[in-house]
């Protein structure tokens, strides 16, 4: 009779408190869950992956060509004016 007694006696909040069960297993993901990256993955995967490399290298080639192709007319571009400006100057000192 003592034990209910006491029982009865205790707060609310501490009889709660000791009830209360936690759970002590550690959470389980998979791999990725995470926002880790996979390692290695499957064939589809590296293919994929070898795909999306290969056009990102080619459209960067194309790029590059581009680029120096503009290099090239722009460098053409100023050797005429260079040319141009050569020619003004040997005319003004021949007037001269």
């Amino acid at each position: 009779m003592l034990r209910h007694y006491t029982a009865a006696i205790r707060p609310a909040a501490l009889r709660t408190a000791a009830t209360r069960t936690f759970a002590t297993s550690a959470i389980r993901m998979s791999e990725g869950d995470t926002g880790a990256p996979r390692t290695g993955g499957d064939a589809f995967t590296r293919r994929e992956k070898a795909a999306e490399d290969y056009a990102i290298r080619q459209r960067e080639k194309e790029k590059l060509m581009q680029l120096k192709q503009k290099l090239k007319e722009q460098q053409a571009h100023l050797d005429q004016l260079s040319q141009h400006i050569d020619d003004l100057t040997k005319d003004h000192n021949e007037k001269n």
